[in-house]
């Protein structure tokens, strides 16, 4: 068990930001999978799957996401936390934890953006809003989002590792505005380029994100594109995972050898095969409460 008296983990099984109610599961079971804590666990309040999300404004499901982004940050003001721990959910999960985070440690945070995108689109480019989420914590986005993060973090402190193939939007948003990105290559290289960042943008506090889609999915299942039934083209042009387990665990162990970890966020995780087992269990006889 770890001792963090002034830490908080927030279960946040968001789904409405990448339009898919498999990551309220994907959440629910993070939380469960991972170690006990003394920590707080604060499970924030989501609206249930119900009818078909509709775009609001160019964002899909944009009210559900404020009311959500709404009670986290609630939250936050409460605990006003020096450490967060979030497991997601979609990727916008980690708008509002790394945003206070941004606030408590002013100048010497760092965010350390570990993803396959880049995840700077607003809705002229895509309508999902977790496609949105570091471009609105850099100040960059819709207003709904944007006006949240009362310190935006500046383009040079932040570090993508894992990307590779952007989008051409992406491309040109990350050399407008000087973000270093560490390939996949040099990920499991060592990670050099990060540790460099780290050393000369005087990085003291590190908020990681890390979404599960970074990781291959021919040897880690519980990702988007390792969905069951997927035809070949279904992913067209988006990028997929190029890093294992060990990859990325080496590049964090790293980085937190060189900066404190007072931010971790996990999102993306759609553990296909539990999800279909469930729904298997529940149809099944003798398992269920009886009437």
């Amino acid at each position: 068990m770890t001792n963090c008296s002034n830490t908080i983990r927030l279960v946040m099984p968001q789904w409405q930001g990448g339009n898919n109610p498999a990551y309220k599961f994907g959440a629910e079971m993070l939380n469960w999978l991972a170690p006990e804590t003394d920590a707080p666990v604060i499970h924030v309040p989501i609206q249930e799957p119900a009818e078909p999300l509709s775009v609001e404004n160019g964002i899909i499901g944009r009210e559900a996401l404020k009311t959500q982004l709404s009670s986290v940050w609630k939250i936050i003001r409460e605990y006003k936390p020096d450490n967060i721990v979030t497991f997601g959910g979609d990727c916008l999960v980690d708008l509002a934890p790394f945003a206070w985070l941004s606030e408590r440690w002013g100048e010497k945070l760092g965010i350390l953006w570990i993803d396959s995108h880049p995840d700077v689109m607003t809705p002229a480019q895509f309508q999902n809003a977790h496609a949105h989420v570091l471009g609105a914590l850099m100040g960059n986005g819709d207003p709904d989002l944007t006006t949240t993060v009362v310190c935006p973090v500046p383009s040079r402190r932040v570090m993508i590792a894992g990307i590779h193939s952007p989008l051409e939007y992406e491309k040109k948003f990350i050399a407008d505005n000087a973000i270093r990105t560490c390939s996949p290559n040099d990920v499991r290289a060592g990670g050099e380029s990060v540790m460099k960042w780290i050393e000369e943008e005087k990085i003291e506090c590190l908020a990681i994100h890390i979404d599960l889609d970074v990781l291959d999915e021919n040897n880690f299942r519980s990702v988007l594109f390792a969905r069951p039934g997927a035809c070949e083209h279904d992913f067209a042009g988006i990028a997929k995972g190029k890093l294992n387990i060990p990859d990325v665990l080496a590049l964090i162990q790293k980085a937190a050898s060189r900066a404190k970890v007072v931010g971790l966020g996990i999102a993306e995780h759609l553990p296909w095969d539990a999800m279909n087992l469930k729904d298997m269990l529940e149809q099944l006889p003798l398992i269920g409460r009886s009437d």
